[in-house]
């Protein structure tokens, strides 16, 4: 089944291009199906990459999906054009009485600031917990996931010695939680990213439940207890070449660049990388979907 997305979103050619199915409005309405409503919170700084990455994984399913994308009223991203916000992105003040089915909260290029310094912290407080009475699931990545920790839980972040960047292995703690039904008991998946949480600390959190972690590259996925909220401290989503463009991207800026872990084979930069993570991403976000939104969700909205 598709997801509907405006007819105009540059993303569109590129789903369409690899056979994702994609609908508008148009057609969207003579179906008389009830579709799932998402709303995602993009903090990316290159907001079209991280639509299209995101959509991809979406349009995976055999459920009809409306989706809407959210940007903070208190910070203006200086990497995507104003016309493109003003023509396909909404703010909180415009959102704040409707439900959603589901939620979504990116990562953000923002991780060595203190929470409390990220010039719209107090917006995306507002937007969470706003987010526990009028939305049924929410999936956070990356700096959102530890954004969330935080929020929600009260874990924080602490800075690591260098950068977390590469595709790392990880080890499935509980194959029967229905997030992860069909993942294999092994699997790698993309991290990037310059801060980390305690382990330990998920794992003694009551509210919690740590369901895979890395060696390397430390807690990998979380769920609460009542299933409101998933984390994920990495990025299922990245396709192949994303961490190679964010290396040539941190080295033409002179910064302390580190080859990715385990991703240019023999660690040749100039050599293509391959994509080990693809099916596990498409299986977490088609179990989300599917379990914690779809078969959850009210038909109705009181």
């Amino acid at each position: 089944m598709p997801i509907n997305i405006p007819k105009q979103l540059p993303a569109r050619e590129v789903l369409e291009k690899e056979n994702i199915f994609v609908m508008d409005d148009e057609r969207a309405k003579s179906q008389n199906i009830r579709p799932l409503n998402i709303i995602i919170l993009n903090l990316m700084p290159e907001k079209e990459k991280t639509e299209a990455q995101l959509l991809r994984l979406l349009g995976n399913t055999p459920l009809q999906v409306n989706i809407s994308f959210l940007h903070t009223a208190t910070y203006e991203s200086k990497n995507v054009s104003k016309s493109h916000l003003e023509q396909f992105y909404t703010t909180f003040s415009d959102i704040k009485n409707r439900r959603y089915d589901g939620m979504i909260i990116t990562g953000a290029p923002v991780e060595l600031l203190p929470f409390e310094q990220v010039n719209y912290w107090n917006e995306l407080k507002e937007i969470m917990d706003w987010s526990k009475t009028n939305v049924t699931s929410c999936l956070h990545i990356c700096w959102g996931a530890q954004a969330a920790l935080f929020y929600h839980y009260g874990i924080d972040k602490f800075e690591l010695p260098r950068k977390c960047s590469g595709i790392f292995h990880h080890t499935l703690h509980d194959s029967k939680v229905k997030l992860v039904r069909g993942f294999d008991d092994e699997f790698f998946a993309p991290h990037s990213r310059y801060t980390d949480v305690e382990q330990q600390q998920i794992v003694e959190n009551e509210n919690l439940k740590l369901l895979a972690s890395s060696e390397e590259a430390g807690p990998f996925l979380m769920i609460s207890k009542d299933e409101k909220h998933i984390m994920i401290t990495g990025h299922l989503e990245y396709e192949v070449q994303t961490l190679a463009e964010e290396y040539e991207r941190d080295t033409e800026k002179g910064l302390d660049a580190y080859i990715p872990k385990h991703y240019f084979p023999n660690d040749d930069p100039s050599r293509k990388p391959s994509n080990k993570w693809r099916s596990h991403a498409h299986l977490l976000f088609s179990n989300w979907l599917n379990y914690y939104v779809y078969q959850e969700t009210p038909y109705e909205w009181e």
